[in-house]
């Protein structure tokens, strides 16, 4: 691992290129179009961050890319290549011909020439037009990965995007998706935190030269994201305590010890300064026990792809017996 401006420390992906292994998250909970977005990515870009992850169905391309383009003029960055950024594959979108098209207008909306890093954003497929998160159990179909794949790699091969991933995928679609990859993954993004630490899942992809990347290493909160279980744990506060850190750092700080990429959704700038606190600092092999025993939970189940008729029957189907 090397630092760079802001002290994040940087991971080779299997790809060869370097992601930091803190980002900023744009989601924001409803999934709408705010162009005042910009302004805290202007925030964490001033104060050292430089890896984002966007997505067509966030809703946020348009915003980051206009903060990209402001932080150049304003120097608050001397060129693109200084970032890293993430954006995602819509369902709609998740099949060989989609593909392509999807990243095209991904780049437009981000103003950007290539992606440092471009996911499956779901192992599903949605009915074509559907841009949004709502969607019929008719709507739902099943994907051609091996297709949809190829095209990830097309996309790489023509410069588009420097390296290819997926999100929310098990060990056995992983180990499906490897068995027909000429481009293996570089990432798997998913749920992780203390409450959802994912081991299995990490030694698979450690073992596959995959790197894991955790959204919501907080573990949410709200709608969208679950519950606020992770932040209102007990053993959590009372390490942060006795460490003289927030809880938020504890969790951050444990995910970073895991090896992951850690993507965090914060705008407000005292939170995104805390976020990049720690570096310094370790928790020991007694507190990372603690934290190993916690009961596991997964709160982003996907509930809403479980249809009669559909390409997945049950939760099993989905995650493949990790839940």
């Amino acid at each position: 691992m090397e630092k760079e401006i802001g002290g994040i420390p940087q991971v080779v992906l299997n790809s060869g290129h370097k992601m930091h292994l803190v980002g900023l998250g744009t989601a924001k909970d409803p999934f709408i179009e705010d162009e005042s977005l910009k302004f805290p990515i202007l925030e964490a870009m001033e104060l050292g961050y430089r890896h984002f992850d966007t997505a067509m169905i966030y809703k946020s391309e348009k915003a980051l890319g206009q903060a990209i383009a402001e932080a150049q003029e304003r120097g608050i960055i001397d060129s693109r290549s200084e970032l890293f950024v993430t954006s995602k594959l819509w369902c709609t979108d998740n099949h060989p011909d989609g593909v392509l098209p999807a990243l095209h207008q991904t780049l437009q909306r981000l103003q950007l020439e290539y992606l440092d890093l471009y996911l499956i954003h779901f192992p599903a497929r949605l009915k074509g037009g559907i841009k949004t998160a709502e969607f019929r159990e008719e709507d739902i179909l099943p994907i051609d990965l091996e297709g949809t794949w190829k095209a990830m790699e097309e996309c790489c091969r023509l410069g588009l995007t420097k390296s290819i991933g997926v999100s929310n995928f098990s060990c056995k679609k992983l180990q499906d998706l490897l068995a027909i990859a000429t481009i293996p993954p570089a990432v798997n993004q998913v749920e992780m935190h203390p409450f959802w630490q994912q081991r299995k899942l990490r030694g698979f992809c450690e073992a596959k030269g995959i790197h894991v990347e955790a959204f919501s290493p907080l573990g949410g909160g709200g709608v969208t994201w679950g519950p606020n279980a992770v932040l209102d744990c007990e053993l959590l506060t009372e390490i942060a305590q006795a460490k003289g850190k927030s809880l938020a750092q504890v969790c951050l700080r444990w995910g970073f010890q895991q090896g992951v990429t850690l993507v965090l959704k914060s705008f407000k700038r005292e939170r995104l300064k805390e976020n990049l606190q720690i570096f310094d600092w370790e928790l020991n092999e007694e507190e990372l026990h603690k934290i190993g025993e916690i009961p596991q939970m997964k709160f982003a189940r996907a509930e809403k792809y479980v249809t009669p008729e559909g390409p997945f029957k049950t939760l099993e189907d989905i995650w493949d017996g990790e839940i």
